[in-house]
């Protein structure tokens, strides 16, 4: 499995690795650009994200825009439905509003901070990556 994680937080982003790189590989983008960026490269490449944590409130380009713009690109190269990166986002914002403008815009999944281990299996289970 390769994984992204999008997150302007250093210690959330290293935390959020630890937890991760016993599933598969990770990267790290600092913000929505680079997102897009690192996603684009890869679909160029050859070799796709199979999922990406997208946290929200970042500077610059949020994650919400980030989102739009990935399933934007993935349009571009003939990508739909199931077959485009598995998107979670992952925030301190648990209003109601966030989460349904999240969904609306296609991600599978919303993690509300703090990130724990136990939070993050569930939702690799959740989308199909590990068995329950």
């Amino acid at each position: 499995m390769k994984v992204m994680i999008v997150e302007d937080d250093y210690i959330t982003s290293q935390v959020m690795k630890e937890i991760l790189i016993n599933y598969g590989d990770c990267d790290i983008a600092e913000d929505g650009l680079q997102a897009i960026n690192l996603f684009t490269e890869g679909l160029i490449d050859g070799f796709p994200y199979d999922l990406i944590f997208l946290d929200i409130m970042m500077p610059g380009l949020d994650g919400q825009e980030t989102l739009t713009r990935i399933r934007g690109i993935e349009r571009e190269f003939g990508i739909t439905g199931l077959d485009g990166v598995k998107i979670v986002m992952t925030t301190a914002l648990d209003d109601f509003d966030n989460i349904k403008k999240a969904f609306h815009s296609q991600c599978e999944g919303y993690i509300v901070k703090p990130v724990e281990k136990e939070k993050i299996v569930q939702k690799l289970i959740e989308l199909g990556f590990l068995d329950g």
